[in-house]
């Protein structure tokens, strides 16, 4: 059951960073299901540096630590594709 919670909760926060940083119409669903959980890994990496945790749990906190971390990759590939 942990692994199908965690493409939900992928595919939530990729769909979101998307929607905020204007490339969802470039994405598709696995797509967005990839940026969710690379951006909850890149998300909690981040946090760890500030000294706070990371993405451990299904919270709000996690929720939103993946969110930052899918913004910053998506933020990472427009830098990329320009």
């Amino acid at each position: 059951m942990g692994i199908i919670l965690w493409i939900i909760f992928g595919g939530l926060v990729g769909w979101i960073a998307s929607m905020i940083m204007k490339t969802d119409a470039q994405q598709g669903i696995i797509l967005n299901i990839i940026v969710g959980i690379v951006g909850a890994t890149i998300g909690g990496w981040v946090m760890s540096m500030l000294g706070k945790s990371g993405v451990g749990s299904f919270n709000l906190y996690s929720f939103l630590v993946a969110l930052l971390g899918a913004v910053i990759l998506l933020w990472i590939v427009k830098m990329l594709r320009r």
